[in-house]
């Protein structure tokens, strides 16, 4: 549904709930209607979908949470401007499972957009350190790492941030490790 769509329904209770306080002397009914006027004005500035999305997601279902975040079909005229950020943060937290090639973009995207919450900013420079260490860009991980250490002032995630410098630490498994005591075996030995 379009956002603005939101914002006439929100003026049609108002002035319903007008009505029917001064017109038609149901003053109960009239503050009733003004009162349900609050929902859509709400729903204008927090997307339904991504608030049954971040349920799921408390639930432990990615599934669900990513069936809900394909409701938003065009993300620039369902949302508002500050839920752009959340949107790719969840389709990248619903993608990291199965796909996480796809959630370095995502998470990219979110931190460009914004979001509110330092344990969400902290969450996506998390999940762009464990992409970077994956990729074998050890210094980049490691700035993102200390980055969401920073954000990380609740002490949520610092198990997962201890075991990402573990994995920094361990040899890539791109480079061979040499045997010294194994002979060198060439063209000419």
């Amino acid at each position: 549904m379009n956002k603005y769509i939101k914002l006439v329904v929100a003026a049609l209770f108002i002035g319903l709930g007008v009505y029917m306080m001064f017109f038609t002397r149901e003053t109960g009914w009239g503050i009733v209607v003004f009162l349900l006027s609050a929902i859509p004005i709400a729903l204008f500035f927090k997307n339904e979908f991504i608030l049954l999305a971040f349920w799921q997601m408390r639930k432990q279902n990615t599934e669900k949470a990513g069936s809900w975040l394909k409701n938003i079909t065009n993300y620039k005229v369902q949302l508002h401007k500050s839920q752009y950020g959340y949107f790719h943060y969840m389709e990248g937290l619903t993608l990291a499972q199965d796909n996480p090639a796809k959630v370095e973009p995502l998470m990219k995207k979110a931190l460009e957009y914004g979001l509110n919450m330092k344990h969400d900013r902290a969450m996506a420079n998390l999940n762009l350190a464990a992409v970077a260490i994956s990729k074998g860009r050890k210094q980049e991980g490691q700035r993102l790492l200390e980055e969401a250490k920073k954000l990380d002032s609740a002490g949520m995630m610092t198990d997962q941030i201890k075991m990402m410098k573990d994995q920094l630490k361990m040899p890539s498994m791109q480079k061979h490790m040499h045997n010294p005591h194994m002979r060198q075996r060439g063209k000419f030995s």
